[in-house]
């Protein structure tokens, strides 16, 4: 089984609050709640696919971001390799742009939210 890229974003506001946003229906994992990012695509380096995602999805331009951490994770039917981006500085507001929920949480507020089990460790690199 490959390992599955995928490129995230941690996007703060002024306040010190996370962006975090809902899987849609019809999708692994619906309902459960994740940082915004997507799919490394083949030829990609892990912050254009950042880049190119978070347009995609939040409708912003990041203009600044450094790496967090990296997390492998292995689900039952899949594995993956999260690249994980805090992003420091960006263009636009935030909007759901594929019609999932988004959400603005305080890092003690994620654990009442029904994360995906791979953003486990992201929420313990945030604490």
């Amino acid at each position: 089984m490959s390992r599955l890229h995928v490129a995230v974003g941690i996007v703060t506001d002024t306040r010190g609050r996370v962006l975090v946003d809902q899987r849609p229906t019809g999708i692994a994992c619906s309902g459960q709640w994740e940082f915004p990012g997507g799919k490394i695509e083949t030829g990609e380096i892990p912050y254009q696919a950042l880049c190119r995602e978070l347009h995609e999805e939040l409708d912003i331009g990041v203009l600044d971001a450094k790496p967090l951490i990296v997390v492998p994770y292995d689900y039952d039917d899949r594995q993956v390799l999260l690249h994980v981006w805090r992003v420091l500085e960006y263009r636009g507001i935030p909007r759901g742009r594929e019609q999932q929920p988004i959400r603005w949480v305080r890092i003690e507020e994620i654990a009442e939210l029904d994360f995906l089990p791979a953003n486990r460790p992201i929420i313990n690199a945030l604490a």
